[in-house]
């Protein structure tokens, strides 16, 4: 999305897995309601996304804390989710792909954009199934700082793909006071080789150069493969490895990005916001518009794309 990796991004490097429909849409935008029903709808739609049905325990457990933490972090700075309700749930007309959307814009006189957590379940034409998860926060303009995101990817009980990065939003080539800031006195890295020591844990090469272009020297893309008798230990792994290293670097995030101030000039804010803006664009042109129809039909992609459009260029 604003980071340039995106759910759908991650969906056309498994592309050639999925059913012709299934996939997420995002959208921001304000309404009123009377205070106690809208509240009480709040509640819903937080415990609908908050479900994750279909994934294990602890791999509930590490998004919906990943969640909390945000929320009870950043409390007031986020207004609260006015996504229509069939946006927040919604499934293909076969039943055969289920998701769950939940977006939350920045006050207007918060740092952040908005954070949007997301699950997607998707049957798969080989058997088994595909569920993706994701939490991904956004930062205004006004800020240069990373934005964040974790991706877990499952197609099966014994394979896992973790994306798992502060996604700099500067080149650290001309402005290695940001690398250093963010991502060497941060020690990010260090997170990353915690994972790698694990036999169980590959490197993970996205098939999009445009992807491995955008994240940061830190980033952790690894895919994990047990044996068929081992699926337990994906389990294991989750709760035991990711949830730590997944709570250190939104923790990281939380305290560098998100909730400390760095003072730009009008040029420098008016030069991050046409870079983010190009990376979103981007994002819809070699992604979302060649996939959605694939996994939605044209109809529903078509739907989708105006709302994406719409977030993107706000």
């Amino acid at each position: 999305m604003a980071i340039s990796i995106s759910s759908a991004q991650l969906f056309a490097s498994i592309q050639p897995l999925l059913p012709s429909s299934s996939r997420s849409v995002f959208l921001r935008k304000s309404l009123s309601c009377s205070s106690s029903k809208y509240m009480e709808q709040q509640n819903e739609n937080k415990s609908k996304l908050k479900e994750f049905p279909y994934v294990s325990v602890p791999h509930r457990e590490l998004m919906v804390e990943l969640i909390s933490t945000v929320e009870n972090r950043l409390g007031t700075a986020l207004l609260p989710c006015t996504l229509p309700t069939n946006v927040q749930y919604f499934e293909n007309s076969t039943a055969t792909a289920h998701a769950s959307l939940y977006v939350r814009s920045g006050h207007s006189s918060s740092q952040v954009d908005f954070i949007l957590g997301s699950w997607v379940h998707c049957n798969l034409p080989t058997g088994g199934a595909l569920n993706i998860t994701s939490l991904s926060a956004y930062l205004r303009p006004s800020t240069d700082a990373p934005n964040f995101l974790i991706e877990v990817i499952r197609s099966s009980p014994t394979s896992l793909i973790l994306i798992l990065d502060l996604p700099p939003r500067k080149d650290l080539v001309q402005h290695p006071d940001y690398l250093k800031t963010f991502y060497e006195e941060t020690q990010l890295d260090e997170q990353r080789q915690l994972l790698e020591k694990l036999p169980e844990v590959k490197p993970y090469f996205s098939s999009s150069l445009y992807i491995r272009a955008v994240v940061s020297p830190s980033a952790i893309l690894v895919s994990i493969e047990t044996e068929a008798s081992q699926a337990v230990r994906i389990d294991e792994i989750i709760q035991d490895h990711i949830s730590p290293v997944a709570k250190v670097m939104l923790e990281t995030w939380l305290d560098l990005c998100a909730c400390a101030e760095r003072k730009l000039t009008e040029d420098e804010s008016t030069a991050l916001a046409k870079r983010d803006k190009i990376i979103k664009n981007k994002t819809i042109e070699i992604d979302l518009e060649s996939s959605f129809p694939r996994l939605f039909g044209q109809e529903v992609a078509n739907k989708v794309l105006v709302v994406l459009r719409e977030i993107y260029n706000a």
